[in-house]
This record gives C-alpha cells, sequence and structure tokens, in this order.
C-alpha cells in the first residue's frame, strides 16, 4: 500500500474548490520578414511592464533597458550571429500588470 505524500508546501485540497483558471497565451508575436531586424508585438488585451530580452547561444545584439509595450505597440531589436536558428534562442521576460512575471523562449 502507497503512503500519501505528505509536503509543507502542498495539501490535496488546497486546491480542490478553486475553479481552474484558464491558460495565459503568450500575448507577444514576432516579426521576422526583415531578419537581422526582428519586430516584437504586445498582442496581448494588456500592457506589459518590464519587457526585457536575452539571448542564450553564440548571437549578439545591443542591450538595453526594461521597458513598457502596450497593446498594439512594438518592440524593434537587431540581432546579429552565424545560423541563429540552430546555435541561439532569444528569452522575453516581462510582467503582466498583476505583477506576475513570465519568461518566454523564441527560436529563429
Amino acid at each position: 500500500m502507497r503512503q500519501a505524500l505528505h509536503s509543507p508546501w502542498f495539501h490535496p485540497d488546497d486546491h480542490a474548490s478553486a475553479p481552474a483558471e484558464p491558460a495565459y497565451a503568450v500575448p507577444l508575436r514576432v516579426d521576422r520578414s526583415e531578419a537581422p531586424r526582428y519586430r516584437l508585438f504586445n498582442i496581448g488585451h494588456e500592457p506589459l511592464v518590464g519587457v526585457t530580452m536575452s539571448l542564450l547561444g553564440s548571437g549578439a545584439m545591443p542591450s538595453a533597458a526594461p521597458r513598457a509595450l502596450d497593446v498594439g505597440a512594438a518592440i524593434e531589436v537587431v540581432i546579429r550571429g552565424d545560423d541563429l536558428a540552430r546555435r541561439t534562442v532569444l528569452v522575453v521576460r516581462w510582467f503582466r500588470p498583476s505583477g506576475d512575471e513570465y519568461l518566454w523562449r523564441v527560436s529563429f
């Protein structure tokens, strides 16, 4: 007979009565049509704050301070490198108005 998992952080009844919250759809779209110039559009229903971008791998881009991205607005960035599709991943970080933090990995 298996014993129930006991944890100080989780109790089986914690989420039993809470209604399921719909999944949060990534509110961003990347325009790759003018590479190496990429545009990141906010296609969501709320402004995003603290938007930052960083690269994993061998690509290079200018650094930028965190910014706000209003609904319908775009951020433009130039990313250069050899074989970005195999060697580089863009990571976008933002905060919703609620303060919740999100990360999104973008391939080339």
